[in-house]
This record gives structure tokens, C-alpha cells and sequence, in this order.
């Protein structure tokens, strides 16, 4: 997720991918198993308190593997739906950084439509020259936003049970104060994406109970897991702990500003450049992602992992990212 894109994306306008097939197609559903009656906290599981080996070793900026300990905690067992979003901005009125004209002093170099209100898209093409351009597969949107996640021709309706994209990190943080909650730190997701196993860099295969990339990326998806692009949520089976779709769908964000490793300012090591498709400022502050997406893949982006993590541009939305809240509350 998240780099240096939009400087290539300022090229002009692109098909968003969603077309009138997509959008008359019948709209997949899943149940979710239904909660027990006595669940203390509605829509949540609780999280155990826990010390495991936190980070990765497949990417530079996932290290270096270190000993952490997490207080218990409560977590969304779902990402936020858009019917859980929709219910949010009925009651208060809000407006979504992606629907809000952008400001011209932080970005004085973008091209006029870059300053429009709007999110970065995903759009599949049929063929890629150079596999750095990412600007051949993200593109700056006009009129994306939560509403309309792949530009202004597309909507939600039907899609209740979808994942709310192309939302903020303060977008994320209204939503998540509203319901008396805050998002989770990265060690809290990572801890939780666990589901108790304490060691790290044992989850490096591609998940098959996830929504991931099968195929060459970013041209060809088999689908093998159900799915081309987002899936309703709770369609996989949860992991231990009752936490549905931690790993792949979308990146999920976190109250963690990003650094570019866990290693501590005394100890600096340069990384490699990761995957950054959504950073148009890097001025701008980013927030750490984790959980991967439907767009990693094993020959592109090995991120559907616990110990993944990525940076994220505070202000920018894009349909490939959302969240779910946390409750630091006492235990069952």
C-alpha cells in the first residue's frame, strides 16, 4: 500500500473498472454466525493479554523482531461495513475527508483535478510495460469516496455488508469516537491477527481461508478464493480467536504512526522502499496498515501477514483500505 504515485497519476483520468456489468451483477452476501446472547460488547470479541515475538522478517520495514506484551482488549470481529458507516454519518452529520475539497497549500504542485474531492482506485489493466509504474493499475479518482467507492458512475447499494473504503485515518478515528472506541495500535492488530501464536515468521504462505490475489499481478486474478476485488465481510472462517478477514480484502489502519522500522531512533537501518500506491505528500503524516489486501499476491506483495505493515497518508483514501475499532475495557 502507500508511495511516491501521485506525482505519475497527474497523467490525466482512467476507467475506474467498475462497469455496467459489475454493477448489475448479482451482489454476493455471507452470514456471519450469530453471537452469543450474553455477549458483553455487541459486534466484539475479546482479546486475551498476551507477549509474543512481534514483527516479520520477508520485508525490511517489518523489523526487527521483538518481544512485546498487550494488555486485553476488546476488537471488532468484522471490518466497519458500509451499513455500519452509513449509520454513523445519519447520526452526526459527517462529511468524509474523500468528499471535501483538497488543500491546495499542501499539495501547490498537484494538477487541478488532483485538487478535486476523491480517493486513489484500483483498476485492473490487461496489460503492464514495467511493473514500478504503478500508475498503470492506481489512479486518482475524482468523486471516489465511501459512497461511491470507485468514482462517481459506482455505489454501495446492496453492498451494505462490504467494507467501508476510501476512508481517512480521521475519518477511521470519528467513526471509531462515536462509538466510545479507538483504533487499535499495531501491536494490538498484530497480537489479535495471531489469534495466540506467539512466533513470529510463520505465516509467510498465501492464506487460503482470505481474499487475496491468485494469479499474475496485476493482470490476471483466477479467483480461486471466490472473489475478484472486495468480498462482503465474514465470508472466510475467523481465526481463533472469532476475528473474521484480519489477513487480505482490505489493509486495516491503526493509531501507530508510521517509522520506518521497530527499531529505535538510536538504532537506525535504511530500508528498502515498500509498496507505497496511496502517498502524495511525504510530508504528510503516515499511519501504519496491516492485514495485506485482495490485491497481495505471492509474485508481488507478499503482505497478507500478521507481521506485515505498511504507511498510509493521513488524508488520502483508497479502495483497498479500511478498519475496525477496539474497546479497552475489562475482560468477559
Amino acid at each position: 500500500m502507500g508511495l511516491i504515485l501521485l506525482a505519475a497519476l497527474a497523467a490525466g483520468y482512467w476507467r475506474t473498472g467498475f462497469d455496467k456489468a459489475t454493477l448489475e451483477a448479482k451482489v454476493p452476501s455471507c452470514l456471519l454466525p450469530p453471537e452469543l446472547p450474553a455477549a458483553t460488547h455487541a459486534g466484539m470479541v475479546w482479546i486475551p493479554p498476551g507477549r509474543f515475538e512481534m514483527g516479520d522478517d520477508r520485508y525490511p520495514e517489518e523489523g526487527p523482531i521483538h518481544t512485546t506484551r498487550v494488555a486485553g482488549f476488546w476488537m471488532d470481529r468484522t471490518e466497519v461495513t458500509n451499513a455500519q458507516f452509513a449509520e454513523f454519518v445519519k447520526a452526526t452529520g459527517y462529511v468524509g475527508q474523500a468528499e471535501r475539497p483538497v488543500d491546495a497549500t499542501l499539495y501547490p504542485d498537484l494538477p487541478a483535478f488532483m485538487r478535486q474531492p476523491g480517493a486513489v482506485v484500483f483498476s485492473q489493466p490487461s496489460q503492464v510495460k514495467d511493473r514500478g509504474d504503478l500508475s498503470q493499475w492506481w489512479r486518482y479518482t475524482p468523486g471516489a469516496q465511501w459512497r461511491h467507492p470507485g468514482g462517481t458512475s459506482t455505489h454501495i447499494q446492496g453492498r451494505e455488508q462490504f467494507p467501508v473504503v476510501t476512508v481517512t485515518y480521521e475519518d477511521a478515528l470519528a467513526f471509531a469516537r462515536w462509538k466510545g472506541r479507538s483504533l487499535p495500535s499495531e501491536a494490538q492488530w498484530e497480537w489479535a491477527a495471531r489469534a495466540g501464536q506467539a512466533l513470529a515468521a510463520k505465516d509467510h504462505d498465501q492464506p487460503h481461508g482470505a481474499n487475496t490475489w491468485q494469479g499474475v499481478f496485476p493482470v490476471l486474478n483466477s479467483a480461486d478464493d471466490g472473489f475478484v476485488g472486495l468480498a462482503p465481510v465474514g465470508c472466510y472462517a475467523p481465526n481463533a480467536l472469532g476475528l473474521f478477514d484480519m489477513l487480505g480484502n482490505v489493509w486495516e489502519l491503526t493509531r501507530d504512526v508510521y517509522t520506518a522500522n521497530h527499531r529505535p531512533a538510536s538504532d537506525p537501518v535504511k530500508p528498502l522502499d515498500p509498496d507505497t500506491s496511496g502517498v502524495r505528500n511525504p510530508q504528510m503524516r503516515q499511519r501504519v496498515i496491516k492485514g495485506g489486501s485482495f490485491l497481495c499476491s505471492p509474485d508481488y506483495c507478499m503482505r497478507y501477514r500478521s507481521g506485515s505493515r505498511q504507511p498510509q497518508e493521513e488524508d488520502l483514501g483508497t479502495s483497498h483500505l479500511g478498519f475496525r475499532t477496539v474497546l479497552e475495557a475489562t475482560g468477559p
